[in-house]
């Protein structure tokens, strides 16, 4: 494995979990009445690529369900990545060959 991929997971295991450590700590504030993870912070986390982990723990512990910010946003964010994936695979693709 080229060395570049150790980074690539190593980078995808600490934003993940990040995101789930994050987003349990944030339902446990919310329910003790602690300080709260700012939305802010919480959605630049998805978009650093934790946005499908976080979405995932947002189900399961039933935290910022009714919020349209995050049940459609971090799925767009989802998509959007995705997109931005294909765009940059084509073009590095194209360029490298």
């Amino acid at each position: 494995m080229e060395w570049y991929w150790y980074i690539i997971i190593g980078y995808a295991i600490v934003i993940n979990l990040a995101a789930v450590i994050m987003t349990i700590y944030d339902k446990k504030a919310a329910r003790y009445k602690l300080w709260r993870v700012p939305e802010r912070t919480l959605l630049l986390v998805a978009a650093l690529s934790g946005c499908v982990v976080m979405y995932v723990t947002m189900r399961l512990l039933h935290h910022k369900t009714r919020k349209p910010k995050f049940m459609v946003g971090i799925p767009v964010i989802f998509i959007g990545e995705c997109l931005l994936g294909l765009f940059l695979y084509g073009w590095l693709a194209h360029v490298f060959v």
